[in-house]
């Protein structure tokens, strides 16, 4: 059976390292430890590259559009590939979790998330699964919107390395071992010591 990992982020250079482009940088990592490119999809803004893992499928996406209108865009390829909704991971970074932290889960409220927001609205339901990335509030009273724009600080990169590492691990537990054997092993609230 196929499988889609949707990687939120934005396109383009500018945002490559931001807090925004966790979900980016997951799929990147997935496909880059299966040596596969990333390719443009006819008639859907998506780029995809395929793996195979435990003789599933999976499309991983990395939306052309801008993170908040990305649902209907993997809503146009689940049609197209006849992917149903709860098969279908979209990994995302999380300003309510600390810096860090980890959570899988199926369902349930987008949180705030717009670009969570844009996947119930396109596919009808929030039955998909959610890989979460804590990436902590901002500080002060700094703009949500503004933080999330922002790259990573160097000393926190080698921390951001190791959790794209294990939410790429979380995404191939939630489909080898199912739900709860994922969450059992992967979910955290704080960093990976």
């Amino acid at each position: 059976m196929t499988w889609i990992v949707a990687g939120l982020g934005n396109p383009g250079e500018r945002y490559a390292g931001t807090r925004h482009n966790l979900g980016y940088r997951t799929v990147e990592e997935l496909a880059s430890r299966n040596s596969e490119r990333f390719k443009k999809v006819r008639f859907v803004p998506v780029e995809v590259a395929e793996i195979t893992h435990g003789g599933e499928r999976l499309l991983l996406g990395r939306s052309q559009r801008f993170y908040n209108e990305s649902g209907e865009v993997y809503a146009s390829l689940a049609r197209k590939r006849d992917v149903p909704p709860e098969r279908i991971v979209v990994v995302h970074d999380d300003i309510d979790l600390a810096f860090g932290a980890l959570r899988i889960k199926q369902g349930g409220s987008a949180g705030g998330n717009r670009g969570v927001e844009s996947f119930v609205r396109a596919l009808r339901t929030p039955d998909f699964y959610r890989v979460r990335l804590g990436v902590g509030r901002p500080p002060g009273r700094q703009d949500p919107v503004d933080f999330v724009l922002q790259p990573f600080g160097k000393r926190q990169e080698a921390d951001v390395r190791m959790v794209v590492d294990d939410a790429a691990d979380a995404v191939l537990s939630l489909v080898r071992e199912g739900l709860a054997a994922a969450q059992d092993r992967y979910n955290r609230s704080t960093p990976r010591a």
